[in-house]
């Protein structure tokens, strides 16, 4: 049963200047894995604008918007082999969220030159 949906829209402008403007920025909102995966792609910024909407998505999923033991660069988007994105919880955010009996995410990600955007569906 679906429990939760949340969609985000971002201009990959504004996630750009953030990187380039705002000191520890990446680091406080993209896991180590995240920013390997983006500094590899020819337009890196899409890219992480794309991961900063699934994350403000998962987060409205939730329905409680940002809670005390959640963390973005906790919340991960990462690929399975055949490509399909897919969020993994880290740390005290994946402990936050383990007791809200959510079995499945599914998140969905695109992205042009100027926006990204993503919807994440929580399942129980």
């Amino acid at each position: 049963m679906i429990v939760g949906t949340g969609i985000d829209l971002v201009e990959t402008d504004r996630i750009q200047r953030s990187l380039q403007g705002k000191e520890g920025f990446r680091q406080l909102v993209f896991s180590a894995g995240e920013i390997a995966y983006c500094e590899k792609q020819a337009n890196p910024y899409q890219h992480y604008a794309a991961r900063f909407a699934a994350k403000e998505a998962f987060l409205k999923a939730l329905g409680t918007g940002w809670i005390n033991g959640t963390a973005f660069h906790e919340i991960e988007i990462i690929h399975n082999e055949q490509g399909q994105p897919q969020i993994n919880l880290l740390g005290q955010t994946a402990q936050t969220v383990a007791g809200r009996s959510i079995r499945r995410i599914h998140v969905s990600l695109s992205h042009q030159k100027s926006m990204a955007t993503a919807v994440v569906l929580l399942e129980t």
